[in-house]
C-alpha cells in the first residue's frame, strides 16, 4: 500500500484575513471614483482654463501678458521685472482652485508702450514709427500704433513740425492698439509692396522701427493679452522674441511681403533682448476698411 503524505492546510491567521480585507477595499476604491473626484476631473479642461484666464484678467496686476495654451492645458503668464512675489501670489489666489493651470514665467525689463521723442513720424511731443501704407478708394493712409494716435492729432516728418504728413482719423487704444493716419501732404510718396496676413507660432519675422532699425525674431504666441505698466490693456496681440525700444511703436512687423503686425510695446532692449507685442495687421485693416498694398 502506498502512503501519500499531505500537508495540512491551516486556516489563515487573523492578520492575514485583515490584510485581505484591506486589499479588497483598496482594489474597490481604485474602480469607484467619488462624486467629488468626478467633478474635479470634469473641470480639468476648457472650463478650468476659462476660469483661470478670467481670474488673471480681473486681477488688476500690471506688467503681465498672458494667453491660453489649450494643447498644454495651461494659462501662460509672462511677468516683467516689476511684478513682485506678492503680485504672483495675488494671481494664484485669484485663480483659486484653478491655480494649478497657471504657468508663470519671467522676462527682463518692463512692459510698456514703446512711445518716445526722436525722429521718424512726430506728433505732439512724441515720435513713433510709420507702419504699413494702406488705401481706401483713392485716399491713402498709413497704419501705426493706437497709443500713438491717441496722443497726436497731426503727424509730421520732422521734430520741428514743419513738414506735415496728415491727420489721425481714428485710433483704438486700449483694448486694441492701432491707428489710421491720412496722407494730406500730396508731395509725400507712399510706396507699398505688402499684403496683410496672419502670423503663426514659430514664424521667423522682422521688425523695423525708427529707434533701432531692423531686427529679427520668432513668434512665440498668438491672441495674447497684455496689461502695460502705466495703464492700458490690449488683447489679441502677437508675442515675439524680437527686440524693440521706445520710438519703435507703430513700426511694421513682417515676413517677406506679408504684413503681420504693428509694434505695440514690450520689455527689454536691443542690447540685452526682450519680449515685444504686436497688433495684428488684418484686424486693424478690417476695422477701417482699408487695404494694405
Amino acid at each position: 500500500m502506498t502512503t501519500q503524505t499531505r500537508t495540512a492546510r491551516r486556516p489563515p491567521s487573523r492578520t492575514l484575513r485583515l490584510l485581505a480585507v484591506v486589499l479588497g477595499l483598496v482594489a474597490s476604491a481604485a474602480l469607484v471614483q467619488s462624486p467629488a473626484a468626478t467633478a474635479t476631473a470634469g473641470q480639468s479642461g476648457h472650463d478650468r482654463l476659462a476660469a483661470a484666464n478670467q481670474a488673471v484678467r480681473q486681477s488688476g496686476v500690471r506688467g503681465i501678458a498672458w494667453y491660453v495654451d489649450e494643447a498644454a492645458g495651461r494659462v501662460v503668464v509672462t511677468a516683467d521685472s516689476t511684478v513682485s512675489s506678492a503680485d504672483v501670489a495675488a494671481l494664484e489666489k485669484a485663480a483659486g482652485a484653478d491655480a494649478a493651470t497657471l504657468r508663470i514665467q519671467r522676462t527682463t525689463g518692463v512692459f510698456r508702450p514703446l512711445l518716445s521723442a526722436g525722429d521718424a513720424i512726430y506728433g505732439g511731443q512724441y515720435r513713433c514709427s510709420l507702419g504699413f501704407n494702406v488705401v481706401k478708394g483713392s485716399t491713402y493712409y498709413f497704419l501705426t500704433a493706437g497709443h500713438c494716435g491717441k496722443v497726436a492729432k497731426t503727424w509730421y516728418t520732422n521734430g520741428s513740425h514743419t513738414t506735415p504728413i496728415g491727420a489721425t482719423v481714428g485710433y483704438s487704444f486700449p483694448g486694441n492698439d492701432y491707428a489710421l493716419v491720412r496722407y494730406d501732404n500730396t508731395a509725400l510718396s507712399h510706396p507699398g509692396g505688402f499684403t496683410a496676413a496672419d502670423a503663426f507660432v514659430g514664424e521667423q519675422v522682422k521688425r523695423t522701427g525708427s529707434t533701432t532699425g531692423t531686427h529679427s525674431g520668432t513668434v512665440t504666441a498668438l491672441n495674447v493679452t497684455v496689461r502695460y505698466q502705466g495703464g492700458g490693456k490690449v488683447s489679441g496681440m502677437i508675442q515675439t522674441t524680437v527686440c524693440a525700444e521706445p520710438g519703435d511703436s507703430g513700426g511694421p512687423m513682417y515676413d517677406g511681403t506679408k504684413a503681420l503686425g504693428i509694434t505695440s510695446g514690450g520689455s527689454g532692449d536691443c542690447t540685452s533682448g526682450g519680449t515685444t507685442f504686436f497688433q495684428p495687421v488684418p484686424e486693424a485693416a478690417n476695422a477701417y476698411g482699408v487695404t494694405v498694398y
